[in-house]
């Protein structure tokens, strides 16, 4: 089953993160079917940029969301 989940990037205290679309049981750092867009929890204001086109198109292929991208989605709306 592939999931919408967040790949981590950058360094130890710095983190950003991707919004990938992946198998479900797959490493963090393992392949990813396509990046949808990228997510930075340090900054103030709009801190989560997706492509929502491409996010509804898997979500309708069957692609399950995380809870966290489920909400961050939620907030961005």
């Amino acid at each position: 089953m592939l999931k919408i989940k967040l790949q981590p990037t950058g360094k130890r205290h710095q983190r950003y993160y991707r919004v990938v679309i992946a198998e479900d049981k797959s490493k963090l750092s393992g392949t990813v079917v396509e990046t949808l867009g990228t997510y930075n929890p340090h900054l103030k204001e709009n801190k989560i940029s997706i492509n929502m086109e491409n996010y509804q198109l898997w979500v309708k292929k069957g692609a399950q969301p995380t809870d966290t991208i489920r909400k961050l989605v939620e907030k961005q709306q």
